[in-house]
């Protein structure tokens, strides 16, 4: 009898065992086949030569348009703009009407082959008053997306070239970029090379990214790959800016920056294919960012007004590289603070549109003694905000020659609103 018993037993935990082994190999088959479903599909993202524009970022485009229109209106310009005359050939005049005024920008095109001369007010418009609107507002939003993203300073060294070339496709409304070859590009491994590749993306659209292949140990890659951006209209292709970023390949850690470059494509003359070589500008390091604000006081009422505008190129905070920005601001006099405001939380952005205003009571005798400490911070749900960046603005001791000037403009032009982009500082 109790011999068996023991048998039962032993045959019931074999049977318990091959079950718990017969689940642990499902799980595991299961785990391979959706690991090997994640491989295979950033493989074919990787390899993926097209994109669909996304109806969400023109409403985000007229929104930096609408924002750029702000601070237009209060900085009237002081000489109205010198009209330009084009002189085209008949087939680029037929492609000029395609265009429906993507010729007629302020900004420069670049590579085209026409000749720009000053002359007397000429009206350039060939269709009805709504296209000149249609215009005027792709113009703006050029205008806002190249504010919002070119940076205009010299690169602080050297770190290589890229060869690209930009042609348009008028009848699929397809843009074609080929990312040919980079120049010089810095080591970046102990064996004195790198393994470089090349990120485009079309800004604003940050989510979908094309990828080159990765060049192994060279300095001097050479892709020669192409990419087709397609169902993109001329009007919505020149509120966009080309952002090409060369990065330096590892396997066990984070891929390095080697260099980025930005061109507005409102820039860019479409008339036939177009090559460039621009210099890529180094990653941003100690960089927190910008903000663009104004400050008005009206020494009648006693009002002071700081209307936080805008940020970009924000420093990413998170893990998704990424940041949730809001800003605090605390009136202070002297080293007592007063009186805190603070904004909304923008969640997974680095170029917050703010559009918020404070308005602070101080008496014309203490203008000169208090100061606005002004604090860019990233929110988190888990554990305290961080500090992306700040400033002080202030007569006297600012966090920097700009913010005092900023303050001193404020005090010498009362009623006036004037604005001004500041650089962040950590701390």
């Amino acid at each position: 009898m109790c011999g068996s018993l023991i048998k039962m037993l032993k045959e019931m935990a074999s049977l318990i065992l091959i079950a718990c082994l017969a689940i642990l190999g499902l799980i595991i088959a299961i785990a391979l086949f959706l690991a090997g479903g994640y491989l295979w599909w950033r493989h074919k993202r990787s390899q993926l030569q097209f994109i669909e524009p996304n109806e969400d970022e023109e409403s985000s485009s007229y929104s930096l348009r609408a924002t750029q229109d702000i601070v237009d209106s209060n900085n009237p310009p002081s000489k109205p703009p010198i009209p330009i005359v084009q002189t085209t050939t008949p087939l680029q005049n037929n492609i000029n009407r395609k265009l429906n005024g993507f010729l007629n920008l302020r900004t420069p095109l670049i590579g085209g082959s026409s000749i720009t001369t000053p002359a007397k007010a000429l009206n350039t418009s060939t269709g009805p008053a709504t296209n000149d609107g249609t215009s005027k507002d792709s113009a703006n939003k050029s205008i806002s997306m190249t504010d919002m993203y070119l940076d205009s300073t010299d690169p602080s060294e050297n770190v290589g070239q890229i060869h690209f070339s930009l042609e348009y496709d008028f009848q699929n409304t397809t843009l074609i970029l080929k990312v040919l070859q980079g120049k010089e590009l810095p080591a970046k491994d102990l064996s004195g090379t790198s393994d470089p590749y090349a990120r485009v993306t079309l800004l604003p659209d940050k989510k979908h990214r094309l990828e080159t292949k990765i060049k192994r140990r060279t300095l001097n890659p050479r892709w020669n790959e192409t990419f087709y951006f397609e169902g993109f209209p001329i009007q919505k292709l020149q509120s966009r800016v080309l952002h090409l970023h060369v990065f330096d390949y590892d396997r066990f850690s984070r891929d390095d920056s080697i260099g980025e470059v930005f061109l507005p494509l409102c820039q860019v003359d479409f008339a036939g294919k177009q090559s460039f070589w621009k210099a890529l500008k180094p990653p941003a390091k100690d960089k927190c960012g910008e903000l663009l604000s104004s400050l008005c006081y009206h020494p009648s009422n006693s009002i002071l007004t700081l209307t936080l505008i805008k940020a970009r190129n924000l420093k990413a905070k998170d893990i998704n590289g990424k940041s949730d920005p809001y800003v605090k601001v605390w009136l202070q006099f002297g080293d007592k603070r007063v009186e805190k405001r603070k904004t909304p939380i923008f969640t997974c952005t680095l170029n917050p549109v703010f559009n918020e205003s404070f308005s602070f009571n101080v008496p014309w005798e203490k203008i000169r003694e208090c100061s606005l400490d002004v604090m860019v911070m990233d929110f988190d749900n888990i554990g305290r905000n961080e500090l992306i960046g700040r400033i002080l603005l202030a007569g006297k001791n600012g966090s920097g020659a700009s913010e005092t000037k900023h303050w001193q403009d404020m005090i010498s032009k009362p009623k006036q609103t004037i604005v001004q982009w500041h650089r962040l500082k950590p701390e």
